[in-house]
This record gives structure tokens, C-alpha cells and sequence, in this order.
């Protein structure tokens, strides 16, 4: 890098005098004085000198022609090419310098503050479609350069026919599917695509309105992660995750709004319509206390009365004269004699946030035009339309005073639509959220992605591989507008259920629950998973293709599993629809050719023989078949899909949660009859330990739970939005009413004894959600299996039958407790015992002489005497490595104790 003064840099693009550099940075006498020591120390006068002075430092030792020309592309292409890359575009690029130098020198004078690279007036937010163009765009980059040398190549055809031949169109085609599949977008963007979660319809609309910072997840970027003002209706507070990713990946508030690409020309047709002077032909006295009027970042000239062309603009907008995605701020100055700026935006990706618009000191949305909406007819566009509802975006919002109520709008601008609606789709479920300690919001805003409602209303015809199906779903009795606005009313994942906070003979410590076996039998928590196993014929060269049949052990079938994992299929060798199956069972018959070059010689000398590649249900996983499609591939052969039903009823190791991140897994089916119940006889469907509530501060669960009763009392909805849900003293009057204590406690008695407690028991109704982790889906356990084939230990995991890792946290406590010989039975008899031969006399391992048909050692010959050791193979596996880098382990033996 080369270091030009800017003075030279900016005679160089046009600004010969150094009046006009001035006016270009500012026509204020402080800092005026502050460029002085630069234009003493700059001793070029002319545009033609900097251009030679720039190409001398950028281009040494070419001839004089050349670096100038480079000099100048450098100047058009290479210095600010969003402004233009013609020679005419260089004063326009000398004022944005001069701007950018103007207000360099202010800040050094303390007239501004820093920019703020967190505030939200200063990022934007990428689409899909914009992240597609900038791939396209290199691969159309491609695309030409490829076909450019493919005409080059082809020398003499000339015409229609070569440019034809020249065009690889899978240029374009490979680099997207390529992206697509692989989430790799080049210049280091990775993990750019991802699959759409589909648990519940929840976890879809909120994958679909998350955020991606692209910022590493090692660094602690702090001010990055935290949460800013300007947050504030247009990223959720809670929506975060834990670990690295937390304030890295938000989601977008409910009320948030991505702006849209308008077009600039419009608006700055319109300002110089309105009397703004562009800079080449501006007063001096307007150059020097008017404001500064910028579209998108470009200087497009000045005017005397910022604060009256604002007032101006917005009319405009809100008379859709301008588009409503544009963003008209001005930058308000903390010192007298700093420039004014008024910036205009018309870029996308400006997160924007609805307000009301408070006119004379009165909300635009009157009971009237309430009423039309009411009745639909009014819609939303409409509202924006009429200038009732204004789109905001981060540095406009610093030109407002926004107000939650009515009363103080006297010197108000703006009135909030609906204050919940600064949470984004996951907190907005909760109940009573702003009763909650906050990280239990957070915890919930992940949780509720992962309870089982039903992911897509065509369930028996949808094709995703793992599903989970909610067999009864209730709307909550404690609901928040936002589920209405959401439409999580009809698509609900979750029960309501009577709950108790009281210990159960100790099967509820550590957030276990206890949940009436009774309640179970009637279809609490009870859900269906479903799965779908594939398999397709496919063609090989040679005219080999794989039969969908059920294989015969007779026709020379390799990897045949014996007779009964076939007995339910039928003769096309597809399994039937209803049939019980198992682990193991085969549900698809397919045999396909022989896999190499080498078997098919073999083939030829040993006669036909075919490889048994039928599909099998899962070893841990059983259940019926719920159907069976016959398709075609996109390659055009017949495919099989078979999808299989699992009923899961609650069992021990469950996990279950309520909206409050209270989660908890299943510790014991009580009977009904041994559980506690109340003078009414109603008996707790759920059990939760009373240490839950202290250390956790989740008052929301509680008041959500005297609400549920109230509302089941009622016989109707109670409203638990945040800020503005129903107030308490309509609950305590429900509860007076219907007889019951505003507390929420009843004396309980025994179910075992018939006795009273000797304490009240705090019960009332809270909407439980089941969570996709299941116990079914977790268990795990091995005897013998399969091993690594390098290591020759157990592999790893619960899908490829693996061991459990005994690891050296588990070694030092065996070693401490002085169990020597549980130690080896772990770590080398179970595990990878080998036995190798080794010479007595020098320690080095011994090679088996295949013609004499013994073991013999190379340095010792005859005389060493070998003998076989039992060690780990991957200590084996050591001796060999170390040989390999030319260091030779010797091992001393001596005869086993």
C-alpha cells in the first residue's frame, strides 16, 4: 500500500485550486485552518502533476505512458466504483472525499461522535435473492471468461456456429446446485444454505425470519453480541442462542419490515425539484450553513433549510409521492457550527418498524378508520397509504419521539402499534414473558422449536424423512395475541394440563415430573413418529440394473440375512401396508450387480452371482407401515418409498417443557388413584417439584397457572401477551366468583391415605408442550459389534452400533479406587486386544517366515528367541508409526506373573 496525501489525490481528480479542495471539504474557518498544514506541505499545483505523482508510486519502473494510463484506471475502476468508473465521474468522487475529510476533521474536533458499526441505521440485512445474484454473478463471470478462451482456442471458425459451440452452459448450472447443496458461497461464506426446520410450524416461520451475523463464533466481538437500542422492534430480545451463536444468529421481531430496493433517480428528481443546489453551482453561504444532502451515501447537493426539506419529504412519502421504504433522516449536531447532513436511503435490506403517526397531537388511527379495518375495509397497505402508518427505519427513528400511550402525545411524532410486538415469533408465545427472570425466555424461544405439534397440515402426504405428529393438540387456555396473529391458535403444539407443585415421594427431584398414568391412558402426550425408508433401481453400464425382488439364497445372492427378516414381503418384494415391523425387518427387496471390475470377472468364471442392498428398518426403531409409494427417479427408474408409523406413549426419560423454559423429564406414570387430589376431586395430570420456582423466577409459569384456572373457570380465553395482557384483578374476581382462593393453593388430600396435606398445594392449569427428545430415540447399549478398521477398537455411536467411550476421566477413577483388573478387562480384553511377537533379545518385533513357517526376528536371525505379547492394537499400531519416522521402539519382556 501507498500512502497519497489526499490534497494531491483530490487535485488529481479534478479539483485544480485550492479554493475549490476547500469549498469540497467545508467552508467553516476551524477547519479550514486544520487543512492549512496540508496544502503547505503539498507542492503540486496541477491535475496532470498528481495524476503523474500517483502513477510514480503505484506503477515504478514501467514507462512514464503506462503509468499514467494505470494511474488513471486506477482512478476510474479502482477508487470508489459505486460512484461511476468514467473520467466524468471524478469531481463527484473529489466531493464524496471531501465529505469523507470534512467529517474526519469535525470528529477530531469533537464535533461528532464515532460512528456506531452496531447501530442498525449502519447495517443491512442480505436476502436469499441478493446472496443468489452475487453467486450468479460470478458465475456468469465464468461463464465468459470460459468462452472466451474456447474461441480463442478454436482460432479460425469464426460465426454463429463457434460462439454456439463455445458455451458450456453447466458452468452456470454446476456453480449453483454446487452452492446450493454444499452451502459454500466462496470467499469464505460457508453454511449459507441450510435445511428448513420443520418440527412445527413454529420452528419453520422463525428459521424463516432468523439473522446470520457473519462474524467468527471464536471471537468474543462483545459490543457485536449484545443487545442495542436500536434493536428495539425489529430484533427479538430473547431469540438467541446459547453458546457461540449467542447475539451472533437473532430473529427478527414480529413488527420488523426488510426494506426494498426503490428506485434513487425518482427522489432525486423530486429535491431538485423542490430547490436543492447541486454542489457544482451552490452559494457559499448555503454551501456553508446549509445541510448536506445525500441519497444512498452519494453527495447530491445542498439546501438552505435541512430541518423544512424533511418535513417536506416525509409529506411526500406519506402521500406516497415517494416510496414508503425510503428512509429520510437528518443528523442531528451536538455542535453549532458542525455540518447539517440529511441522508436519504432507498437501499434494501434497512430493517424498518410500523409506528402510528401522531398529528397535532393526535393519533392518526381514529375510532373510525379502526372500524373499517374491523370490517375489512381498510387493509394494510391501505393504512401505509393514507399516512396513518409510517415504515421507520434505525436513523429516522433518532428524528422521532415515540410513545406507548396516548395521554403524552402532545410532544410526541410517533405512537406504537403494539408493544409485544418487539418480540419475535419464538418469545411471543409466552405468557406474562416480563414476569420471567430473562435467560428463561431465551431458554423457552429455543424449546418451543422443538415441541411436537404437527409441521405441515398435509401430513399423510408430505415426503420428509423424520416427522413427529401430536395425536391430541389443544389451543392454550392462556394465550398472547401474537398466536392469533401467528396462527399457532390452529396449528398448536402443546397440551393444557392440571398441574401441582409438590414433591412425589422424591420422582420429581432434579425437574423431573410425575405425570398421572390415567392422564396418559387418555392420550396426553401421545404422538405418532413417523419415518420414510427409500430405495431406487438403478441402470449400470454393461446393461446391469438392480431388480426390486425378494432375494433367493439359491441364485448365488452375497449377504443374504437369512429367512426372517423377508417374511413380510410380498412377491413384488415390497413390504405390505399395516404390517407390524421390527428392527431389522426388511420393508424394501433389492438385489443389485456385482460392485467392481474384479467381481465381475469373477462372475464370469463362477457363474452369476448378485449382492443383496434390500432396505432395512433402523435396529433401535419399530412400528407399522403406514404407506407404501411406488415413484420414479429423476434419472427415470423405479423407486420405492415406504413410510413407517411409531405410536409413542410417554415413558420415563421423556422430556417435557412449559413456555417458561421450566423443562423436565418424566420420572414416574403415577397411578391416579395414589396421586394427590383437591376437595372437587380433581386429580393432577402433572407433578412438578416446588424447587423449580425459587432460583428460576419464572412468576410468569405462576400467574399463567392461576390464569389457566380462571379461564377454565370462566369457560373462556385469558389474554397473556406481554405489556398488555389481562390484568391480574379480572382473575382474582373470576376466582372470587367461582369460589376458589386468589392464591391458586387448595388443601389436597392423599390419594394413598385419604388424609388432608398438612400444606396447601399451589395447582392451576398450564399448557405443557413434548419436546423431540425422546428416551425411545436416545437408549443405547452394546455387547459385541462392529470395529474401526485402522484401530480395530468399537466404533463410536448409537447409529453404527458403537461403544460406549470409557474414557480417561473414567481410567484415573479406576486407578484411584485400585480395580487394576476391571482396568484391563475395559481397556484391552473388551476392547482391542492383539497379540504380537517380539525377540527376546533385542525387543524389536518379529516377521512370520511364510516358507520355514515360524516367526523370525531380522537383527538376531537364529539366535533370538520370540515370544508373543498381548497388547492394544493402537499400541501396535504406535510401534509401526515410530518405525516409520526412523525411531526404533525396543519392548523388554519378561514372563507373565
Amino acid at each position: 500500500p501507498v500512502d497519497i496525501p489526499i490534497i494531491t489525490l483530490m487535485r488529481a481528480l479534478g479539483l485544480e485550486s485550492d479554493k475549490e479542495i476547500s469549498g469540497a471539504v467545508s467552508l467553516i474557518d476551524e477547519i479550514e485552518s486544520e487543512l492549512e498544514s496540508s496544502f503547505e506541505k503539498s507542492d503540486i499545483t496541477t491535475s496532470k502533476n498528481a495524476i503523474v505523482y500517483i502513477s510514480k508510486r503505484i506503477a515504478p519502473g514501467m514507462l512514464e505512458e503506462f503509468q499514467i494510463k494505470r494511474a488513471e484506471t486506477l482512478l476510474d475502476w479502482g477508487l470508489l466504483p459505486h460512484l461511476g468508473k468514467q473520467p466524468d465521474n471524478r469531481r463527484e468522487k473529489a466531493q464524496f472525499l471531501g465529505e469523507a475529510t470534512c467529517k474526519l476533521l469535525e470528529l477530531k474536533l469533537g464535533w461528532l461522535k464515532p460512528d456506531d458499526k452496531d447501530h442498525y441505521g449502519n447495517k443491512v440485512i442480505k436476502f436469499a435473492g441478493q446472496m443468489l445474484a452475487d453467486l450468479f454473478r460470478t458465475a456468469f463471470r465464468n461463464l465468459v471468461r470460459d468462452m472466451k478462451y474456447q474461441l480463442e482456442r478454436s482460432g479460425q471458425k469464426r460465426g454463429i456456429n463457434a460462439v454456439s459451440a463455445a458455451i458450456r452452459p453447466g458452468i452456470i448450472s454446476d456453480k449453483l446446485n454446487n452452492a446450493i447443496a454444499t452451502g459454500n458461497w466462496g470467499r469464505g461464506r460457508v453454511g449459507v444454505t441450510q435445511l428448513l426446520d420443520r418440527t412445527n410450524y413454529l420452528s419453520t416461520v422463525s428459521h424463516l425470519r432468523r439473522v446470520q451475523s457473519p462474524l467468527s463464533r471464536t471471537q468474543p466481538n462483545f459490543e457485536a453480541r449484545d443487545l442495542h437500542s436500536t434493536h428495539f422492534g425489529r430484533i427479538c430480545p430473547s431469540e438467541t442462542p446459547e453458546g457461540s451463536n449467542c447475539g451472533l444468529v437473532k430473529n427478527l421481531a414480529l413488527s420488523a419490515i426488510i426494506s426494498e430496493t426503490t428506485k434513487s433517480e425518482d427522489v432525486v428528481e423530486k429535491l431538485y425539484e423542490i430547490g436543492v443546489s447541486h454542489f457544482s453551482d451552490v452559494k457559499p453561504d448555503v454551501q456553508r450553513d446549509g445541510a448536506r444532502i445525500f441519497v444512498d451515501g452519494k453527495l447530491i447537493g445542498y439546501f438552505n433549510d435541512g430541518e423544512n426539506l424533511v418535513k417536506t419529504l416525509r409529506e411526500l412519502r406519506r402521500t406516497s409521492k415517494i416510496h414508503s421504504h425510503v428512509g429520510i433522516s437528518i443528523h442531528q449536531q451536538d455542535h453549532t457550527d458542525a455540518t447539517k447532513r440529511l441522508y436519504i436511503n432507498c437501499n434494501a435490506g434497512r430493517v424498518l418498524r410500523p409506528l402510528i403517526i401522531i398529528k397535532n397531537g393526535k393519533s392518526s388511527l381514529t375510532p373510525d378508520i379502526l372500524d373499517k379495518i374491523l370490517k375489512n375495509l381498510l387493509s394494510w397497505i391501505d393504512l401505509v397509504r393514507m399516512g396513518i402508518i409510517e415504515l421507520v427505519d434505525a436513523n429516522e427513528e433518532e428524528n422521532c419521539f415515540i410513545i406507548f400511550d396516548e395521554k403524552h402525545a402532545k410532544k410526541a411524532t410517533h405512537l406504537e402499534i403494539f408493544s409485544s410486538a418487539i418480540l419475535g415469533a419464538g418469545a411471543s408465545i409466552i405468557p406474562y414473558p416480563e414476569h420471567n427472570q430473562s435467560p428463561r425466555n431465551t431458554y423457552e424461544s429455543a424449546m418451543a422449536k422443538q415441541s411436537l405439534g404437527f409441521s405441515t397440515p398435509m401430513m399423510n402426504t408430505s415426503t420428509y424423512v423424520r416427522q413427529h405428529f401430536l395425536l391430541y393438540p389443544q389451543t392454550p387456555i392462556v394465550t398472547t395475541k401474537a398466536m392469533g396473529l401467528l396462527g399457532l391458535d390452529k396449528r398448536p403444539a402443546g397440551q393444557n394440563c392440571v398441574v401441582a407443585v409438590l414433591p412425589f415421594d422424591g420422582y420429581n427431584i432434579e425437574d423431573a415430573i410425575v405425570i398421572s398414568k390415567a392422564s396418559v391412558d387418555r392420550g396426553l402426550g401421545r404422538t405418532f413418529f413417523y419415518r420414510i425408508y427409500e430405495a431406487e433401481a438403478k441402470q449400470y453400464p454393461g446393461g446391469m440394473r438392480d431388480n426390486f425382488e425378494i432375494p433367493n439364497p439359491d441364485d448365488n445372492i452375497r449377504g443374504y440375512k437369512g429367512e426372517k427378516p423377508y417374511r413380510l414381503l410380498e412377491e413384488d418384494g415390497i413390504i405390505a401396508a399395516e404390517s407390524n415391523v421390527v428392527g431389522g425387518d426388511i420393508l424394501i427387496g433389492k438385489t443389485s450387480p456385482p460392485r467392481f471390475m474384479e467381481e465381475y470377472r469373477e462372475f464370469e468364471s463362477s457363474g452369476p452371482y448378485r449382492r443383496d442392498t434390500s432396505v432395512s428398518i433402523r435396529p433401535s426403531e419399530t412400528g407399522v407401515v403406514d404407506t407404501v409409494v411406488m415413484t420414479q427417479s429423476n434419472e427415470g427408474g423405479k423407486m420405492f418409498k415406504v413410510r413407517v408409523r411409531d405410536l409413542r406413549i410417554p415413558e420415563i426419560g421423556d422430556k417435557f417443557a412449559s413456555r417458561h423454559g421450566q423443562k423436565g423429564v418424566l420420572g414416574l406414570l403415577a397411578k391416579s388413584e395414589d396421586l394427590p387430589y383437591t376437595a372437587d376431586g380433581i386429580s393432577p395430570d402433572v407433578l412438578i417439584n416446588p424447587h423449580a420456582f425459587p432460583s428460576r423466577m419464572t412468576v410468569g409459569m405462576m400467574m399463567e397457572s392461576i390464569t389457566g384456572k380462571a379461564a377454565a373457570l370462566r369457560g373462556s380465553k385469558f389474554d397473556g401477551s406481554a405489556f398488555v395482557g389481562e390484568k391480574l384483578d379480572q382473575v382474582k374476581d373470576t376466582m372470587k366468583a367461582a369460589g376458589f382462593k386468589y392464591s391458586g393453593k387448595e388443601i389436597m388430600y392423599d390419594g394413598r391415605t385419604g388424609k388432608p396435606l398438612p400444606v396447601e398445594v399451589f395447582i392451576g392449569v398450564v399448557y405443557y408442550q413434548k419436546l423431540h427428545h425422546m428416551v425411545a430415540d436416545k437408549i443405547h447399549a452394546r455387547s459385541r459389534g462392529q470395529v474401526q478398521m485402522l484401530t480395530k477398537q468399537p466404533t463410536e455411536g448409537r447409529a453404527r452400533g458403537g461403544g460406549l467411550r470409557f474414557g480417561e476421566m473414567e481410567r484415573d477413577c479406576i486407578i484411584a479406587y485400585g480395580a487394576s483388573m476391571i482396568l484391563k478387562d475395559r481397556l484391552l480384553d473388551e476392547s482391542d486386544k492383539a497379540d504380537i511377537f517380539i525377540c527376546e533379545r533385542c525387543g524389536l518385533v518379529a516377521y512370520h517366515d511364510v516358507k520355514q513357517r515360524r516367526y523370525i526376528c531380522r537383527v538376531c536371525g537364529d539366535k533370538g528367541k520370540i515370544s508373543s505379547v498381548s497388547v492394544a492394537y493402537a499400541f501396535k499400531l504406535l510401534l509401526q508409526e515410530m518405525q516409520s519416522l526412523n525411531i526404533t521402539p525396543r519392548l523388554m519382556i519378561k514372563e507373565k506373573v
